[in-house]
């Protein structure tokens, strides 16, 4: 097995923090006008259809599980063609089913623009960006996952009142029109100037820590399979509990008795939470394994869900939750990247992180409608009981993970 440097302290290849910056503002712009914008813009979209709210959000689950099906493949193709070719047709095409979706018409359109969307956005979110710094870093790229994170955190703090000003003047098509503009103008040139060339990934210099490195340091066999299906366990679960908050926190809060005013300050909390989670972890986590930091993250967002439901309505404690549930999913979003490089290495990267979306895409695409339906007919407390049951059970994979890999 070809094992390559795995120091997080060396100096990087052939990339520097302008490709960081290139792909943070990527990212957040992406992620705002790809994820974050329907949020705000799905009540409009409902009452212009003129059908229930059950059939946006389906739309939008039934993007997801296209984009799950996808992320697979979408990693093979960045691997074999490199991520500066396949992020920039990406960028195109991301513009282009923002402004099919602006001008849907009916059931049949509006689906198949989200389901493009969706798919698309394989190409140009996370798991490509990652892949990009890991072509251009080696088995290196923690430092840099952690500072893309960083700037990406900003993306629901920036989106979700931008989208929610433009709203006041606009309808939501045409706010969809003016981000594909946007997203294409800004996206495309970064991703076509900036991004790594080749698509080999490249490894890091060796220092003296990884000179002696153990040359079977990545997991195989059964270790390695056992590995993959306890991150899939996790990622799958956190990814139902995110999928369904990123579009349904305001009405969780304001269903614990918060005012819809209180209950946006809350939620505009978590951003800032996330980019503070990401910045402790940039300057302190470096001699942290990313498996340490993988099962602290995920039991963060259990007790800030127990900390919203025993509060009694306690505005402190909702903001404590808004902080836990925030610094968990900021650092989520780094050990996505960094605990399947530190495990399995750099070489077919891409693939592995859509295997590793691939397992739970069904539950990801259901969260935002199921979570609905829950709300609606099982209640408040039975709602959130099993957010903190997903979030603890995945937490529990992270720790079982911990152990067996630290042993």
């Amino acid at each position: 097995m070809t094992t390559l440097a795995t120091s997080e302290t060396s100096p990087a290849p052939a990339a520097g923090i302008g490709l960081i910056i290139a792909l943070g503002i990527t990212q957040v712009a992406g992620y705002g006008a790809l994820y974050y914008a329907f949020a705000v813009l799905a009540p409009g979209i409902t009452k212009s259809m003129g059908w229930a709210p059950e059939w946006t959000y389906g739309g939008f689950a039934l993007g997801l599980l296209a984009g799950g099906l996808a992320a697979p493949f979408a990693g093979r193709l960045i691997d074999r063609y490199g991520t500066r070719r396949m992020m920039s047709i990406g960028s195109v095409l991301a513009s282009v089913s923002l402004f099919a979706l602006s001008r849907a018409e009916g059931l049949v359109s509006y689906y198949a623009a989200m389901i493009a969307l969706e798919v698309v956005s394989t190409l140009v979110l996370y798991d490509a960006a990652f892949t990009a710094l890991t072509q251009a870093h080696g088995a290196g790229a923690r430092r840099a996952i952690s500072k893309l994170t960083l700037i990406g955190g900003f993306a629901s703090t920036l989106f979700w009142p931008l989208t929610t000003a433009l709203l006041a003047q606009a309808d939501w098509r045409t706010i969809y029109q003016v981000y594909a503009v946007g997203y294409l103008a800004l996206a495309l040139p970064l991703h076509a100037l900036l991004l790594p060339r080749g698509r080999a990934t490249r490894a890091a210099k060796p220092t003296r820590s990884t000179e002696t490195q153990d040359p079977e340091a990545y997991l195989a066999g059964a270790a390695r399979r056992r590995a993959f299906v306890l991150l899939a366990i996790a990622f799958s679960l956190q990814g139902f509990v995110v999928s369904a908050m990123s579009v349904h926190m305001l009405t969780l809060l304001q269903g614990f008795g918060f005012s819809a005013a209180l209950a946006v300050t809350l939620g505009a909390m978590v951003g800032p939470s996330q980019v503070t989670g990401r910045l402790i972890e940039m300057l302190f986590g470096t001699n942290v394994p990313p498996v340490t930091t993988a099962w602290v993250s995920g039991a963060l967002m259990p007790l800030g869900f127990m900390l919203l439901v025993f509060g009694g309505g306690t505005v402190a404690l909702a903001g404590l939750f808004a902080i836990a549930y925030g610094i968990s999913m900021g650092l989520s979003s780094i050990v996505r990247g960094t605990v399947p490089l530190q495990l399995f290495g750099p070489a077919g990267y891409g693939a592995m992180l859509g295997k590793l979306s691939a397992p739970g895409l069904v539950i990801r695409a259901a969260a935002p409608l199921g979570f609905a339906v829950m709300m609606e007919r099982a209640g408040l407390s039975a709602s959130t009981a099993v957010l903190v049951a997903l979030s603890g059970a995945a937490a529990l994979a992270l720790l079982l993970l911990a152990r067996s890999t630290q042993r």
